[in-house]
């Protein structure tokens, strides 16, 4: 393993859009337990049988998510934070697993073009990035370091998972291990973690103060008492 100071000629540790699915797991999103805590063992002798394989594909797709590219992992403490569960750019997947310390880990899923976890080659980080100060190999993976962040990321079929987090909330062995679990879900997982059918994600909401002609301008009328 080689260490190595890098200048901010590198990819960015953390996409907007991941850090945009962090913030929602913060403000106030439920927890699951981490999809990937079952082994595979456990679930092949558990009496729940298997989720019906076209019923999963709809649910993906109603959330404009590719069940291929939806992965899971797991860390000890940490739990699958369901609402921040999402779609990234344009076929790519995110989520976010949180624990009780305010602690938190951030799971990303992207296809990329010739796609490199290597964090030695790539474009300027976004504007106001913070410079890499280590990038190394470790093991099968990647690790990446500002002085704030820290990632493990690997690329695998075309895809490049990644799995990071705040130095001062995550310590590296712990995202280390959250980064080797991490996998694809299986028919199980996707259970658990996608959107249930029906539950109207992203249809619009209806409003009891639209009236039923004209315009639709709230009707704001109130009665004599007020």
């Amino acid at each position: 393993m080689t260490s190595r100071c890098r200048s901010p000629r590198l990819r960015p540790l953390l996409p907007t859009v991941t850090l945009a699915l962090a913030l929602a797991a913060v403000t106030g999103c439920g927890s699951v337990p981490a999809p990937g805590s079952e082994s595979a063992a456990d679930r092949s002798s558990s009496a729940e049988p298997a989720p019906d394989r076209a019923e999963l594909e709809a649910r993906a797709s109603a959330a404009q998510l590719v069940a291929e590219h939806v992965w899971v992992t797991e860390a000890a403490g940490y739990a699958l934070a369901r609402q921040s569960v999402g779609v990234l750019g344009d076929d790519g997947f995110g989520s976010s697993y949180t624990a009780p310390d305010g602690g938190m880990l951030q799971l990303s899923v992207e296809r990329r073009p010739h796609a490199v976890a290597d964090c030695t080659d790539g474009s300027a980080p976004a504007g106001g990035q913070e410079p890499l100060v280590t990038c190394e190999r470790d093991g099968e993976h990647w690790y990446r370091a500002t002085e704030s962040g820290h990632a493990y990321a690997h690329e695998q079929g075309g895809l490049v998972i990644t799995v990071s987090g705040e130095r001062e909330q995550v310590d590296r062995a712990t995202l280390r291990s959250a980064a080797r679990a991490a996998h694809r879900a299986d028919d199980h997982e996707l259970d658990r973690v996608l959107p249930p059918a029906g539950d109207g994600s992203g249809q619009p909401v209806e409003r009891g103060d639209l009236p039923p002609v004209g315009d639709g301008a709230p009707n704001n009328d109130v009665g004599a008492s007020g």
